[in-house]
């Protein structure tokens, strides 16, 4: 069956991808720019490339093998990863750069851009998650398009209209990539998916690596969250209080997941989605959170939120409305998140001694929800009704997380053909030649 979707990949997915390509090469040459080097900028170089690395292996490395937890989806999920993260980058680069582009017709590239661009695709990231191993990669390219698009639009409102903060109107991401995911896996749910489907499970091997990802996620996500802090002592508490709220949320949902299990045993795949709450929930509300106990409490109600979310929520949604979240984006990043919109608004009026600037927040903090909410979920329907289209050929049912549907893969049993083949090969060829060396003798002794 596999190579009937060779002729989709590749008059669809080739084709597109060089077009975006080429036109992210030409709009490069005619805007972009390198920011100069001096003595000046040398410390925010040494400053940001550390920072650039760990987001990094964030995006790469950690999201990529996060994906890879479906049993014959590995090549899959690590390689769409990779190919929707510098797609969206590159894009968010671009639309990042348009307003500086009005005024001195240049974009200028730095590390702190490409920062920020990456943290824009992140979003694209979580939302390919809800619809993990039902897509193709020409489905992929266009969801890391379009979203990356409503996602800086929704930043851009949020900075010109809000008065809101870089870092703060960016932390949405968590909320954005998942229900825009949320809007992707409602409209294009597959008829079966509530049998499940047949190779949407996992072992010992494919388990590990998914549980490699979460390290790495978990290690960096300090980094993630203080590297568009400006001031120094605020990234000083936006490192710990992330470190402490991982820490927390690592131990409660290993309590959790013994105490929802059937037979009182750990849930590896529960856990991944449980272990990064805390991480999320920090990262939208970092810039209020200043007391050591404020961040593990924060990281103690994530880490329960989502489990209850995995454990519960994401089966409702399934049987209820219809929605096969794969890896449960509402839970590890939506309920995270919008707790941490929660509690960013609690502790802002706490610290807060003007009772009309209590009330101004408010109603601006509640507008900037509404207004992520709102595009995020209208991004979400208009990119999922455009992906329905029978034009992109989405995969059968049957195909769903399978590599074979995309890649050559080999297997134990093609290649244990290849060898016999192989050895035939050489048994055969070796005595055509032990024949030809012993004709002139044959000949001598006639």
């Amino acid at each position: 069956m596999a190579p009937q979707y060779a002729p989709s990949l590749r008059s669809r997915l080739a084709p597109l991808l060089l077009i975006v390509q080429t036109g992210f090469i030409i709009i490069a040459a005619l805007c972009f720019e390198t920011k100069e080097t001096n003595k000046l900028d040398r410390k925010p170089f040494l400053h940001f490339y550390p920072e650039f690395q760990d987001v990094n292996v964030m995006v790469i490395l950690g999201f990529g093998f996060l994906c890879t937890f479906p049993l014959r989806y590995g090549f899959s999920g690590s390689g769409f990863n990779l190919l929707v993260a510098v797609i969206a980058t590159q894009w968010a680069l671009i639309l990042n750069g348009i307003d500086s582009w009005y005024s001195t017709k240049i974009i200028r590239i730095d590390l702190k851009s490409i920062i920020k661009a990456e943290l824009c695709a992140v979003s694209a990231l979580i939302s390919i998650g809800s619809v993990l191993g039902k897509t193709n990669p020409v489905q992929l390219t266009l969801i890391a398009l379009l979203e990356v698009t409503g996602f800086v639009l929704n930043e851009w409102l949020l900075q010109t209209l809000l008065k809101v903060r870089p870092p703060n109107s960016i932390m949405l991401l968590h909320v954005f990539g998942a229900l825009f995911g949320l809007m992707l896996t409602w409209i294009l749910y597959r008829d079966g998916s509530k049998q499940g489907f047949e190779k949407e499970k996992f072992d010992k091997k494919s388990g590990l690596f998914s549980m490699l990802g979460v390290v790495f996620l978990w290690m960096f996500w300090p980094s993630f969250n203080s590297v568009l802090v400006v001031d120094d002592r605020t990234r000083l508490e936006a490192v710990c209080s992330t470190y402490l709220a991982l820490a927390i949320s690592a131990v409660t949902a290993a309590a959790l997941a013994v105490l929802s299990s059937p037979r009182g045993k750990l849930n590896l795949i529960q856990m991944q989605s449980c272990i990064l709450a805390g991480g999320a929930a920090v990262g939208v509300s970092v810039s209020v959170v200043q007391q050591p106990w404020e961040a593990m409490a924060l990281g103690f109600t994530a880490a329960i939120l989502s489990t209850l979310g995995y454990r519960y929520l994401k089966s409702h949604l399934l049987i209820a409305f219809e929605c096969h979240d794969t890896c449960a984006a509402l839970s590890t990043h939506g309920l995270p998140g919008l707790l941490g919109w929660l509690a960013q608004l609690v502790l802002q009026i706490k610290y807060c001694d003007d009772h009309t600037v209590a009330v101004r927040f408010a109603v601006f903090h509640i507008c900037t929800l509404f207004t992520t909410v709102s595009l995020s979920l209208s991004m979400g329907t208009l990119t999922a009704f455009l992906l329905k289209w029978k034009f992109w050929r989405p995969p059968q049912n049957k195909k769903c997380f399978d590599d074979q549907a995309f890649w050559e893969v080999f297997t134990h049993k093609s290649q244990r053909k290849k060898n016999i083949r192989n050895n035939n090969i050489h048994f055969y060829s070796a005595n055509l030649m032990f024949c030809v060396l012993q004709f002139p003798n044959l000949v001598v002794r006639k």
